[in-house]
C-alpha cells in the first residue's frame, strides 16, 4: 500500500553567506542535498529539524522562517511506494565551528563507497551565490532551492 513519507530540511548559511549541504552516499547513488530527514510519529516538523540537524551535524539550531512545502506529485527516490512530501524552513545557529565540513565534493573514503549497502555523508559549505538548483539532486530541493534564492537577500 502506497505511503506518504514526510521529511523535514534546514537551510542554514553562516556569517560568511555559505549554505550547508550535505553529500550522501546512498544505496550506490551519490546525491547532494539539504540537511534534515525523516519525521518521527509524534513530533511536530521543527522539532524533527532540530533532531535532524543534532544526530547529523552536531548543531544545536533554532528554526526559523517556513520557506517551502512540496506542492506536486514526488515519488522517493529509495522506495517506488512513497509519495514525498517534504517541508523546508531556514534555520539559524549561533556557533558553526562545531561542524566537521569538507571542500571536496562527495569526500568519501574508498571502503565507505565499495558496499552499495553502506552509507556515508560529508558536510560542506557552498557560497550562496554559487547555489541553483543544479547544485542539489534531488527534484524537491532544486525547488526549495530556488525559492530561497528568491526569497533571501545577503
Amino acid at each position: 500500500m502506497p505511503l506518504f513519507n514526510v521529511r523535514v530540511y534546514g537551510l542554514l548559511m553562516d556569517t560568511q553567506n555559505r549554505l550547508l549541504v550535505s553529500d550522501e552516499f546512498i544505496r550506490g547513488n551519490y546525491f547532494t542535498k539539504l540537511p534534515g530527514g525523516g519525521l518521527e510519529f509524534g513530533e511536530g516538523t521543527r522539532e524533527c529539524l532540530v533532531r535532524e540537524y543534532m544526530e547529523e551535524t552536531g548543531l544545536e539550531v533554532t528554526i526559523g522562517d517556513h520557506i517551502y512545502t512540496t506542492d506536486f506529485f514526488q515519488i522517493s527516490a529509495f522506495n517506488n511506494k512513497d509519495q514525498i512530501i517534504s517541508i523546508y524552513y531556514h534555520v539559524h545557529c549561533k556557533n558553526t565551528n562545531g561542524i566537521k565540513t569538507s571542500e571536496k565534493v562527495f569526500d568519501f573514503t574508498p571502503d565507505q563507497t565499495a558496499d552499495n549497502q553502506r552509507e556515508a555523508e560529508s558536510f560542506r559549505w557552498v557560497n550562496f551565490e554559487d547555489i541553483n538548483e543544479q547544485t542539489m539532486s534531488l527534484p524537491i530541493d532544486k525547488v526549495a532551492i530556488q525559492i530561497f534564492k528568491n526569497s533571501f537577500s545577503v
